[in-house]
């Protein structure tokens, strides 16, 4: 494990240690991105992607997960998906337990504040992820829950 950087929006960030997904595959895609400033790693499977650190919501280790870039003026979107699973991803659980995330936007770090979008917002927004990454609407159809849709400024 190795120690994480990162700003103060984390509440102290740069104290806490980065404990990698135990997804292989996940954690491979995290460590390139980082080590390359996003040249390797920023374009995944035809899409974009940007890096969200969370803090863990049991652990206090900082979490991060590659997700589909979906920039909105200076706002990101997050689509909590799992691939139309029937719980949401740890990241979600993650970051409302704790708002204050970074996204990092290939050599870009931003601290930001994530938050739920109401129903109304996510209804005028969706469209929008779905452009970006078509399976989402396939991912919906395929659960009983809402999948979230998250607002970083």
């Amino acid at each position: 494990m190795s120690t994480g950087g990162g700003g103060s929006a984390n509440g102290g960030v740069e104290a806490r240690q980065y404990r990698p997904s135990s997804w292989k595959l996940i954690a491979d895609h995290v460590d390139r991105y980082l080590a390359t400033g996003g040249a390797d790693g920023f374009e995944w499977e035809g899409a974009e992607c940007i890096i969200l650190t969370t803090v863990g919501r049991r652990t206090g280790c900082l979490r991060r997960t590659p997700l589909i870039r979906i920039v909105v003026g200076t706002r990101y979107l997050l689509v909590a998906s799992m691939g139309g699973a029937p719980r949401h991803p740890a990241w979600y659980l993650n970051l409302s337990a704790n708002p204050a995330v970074t996204i990092q936007d290939r050599d870009q770090v931003r601290e930001m504040t994530a938050r739920t979008a109401t129903a109304a917002e996510k209804a005028e927004l969706w469209p929008l992820a779905v452009a970006r990454w078509p399976d989402y609407g396939d991912y919906q159809a395929r659960t009983d829950r809402d999948i979230p849709m998250v607002i970083c400024q």
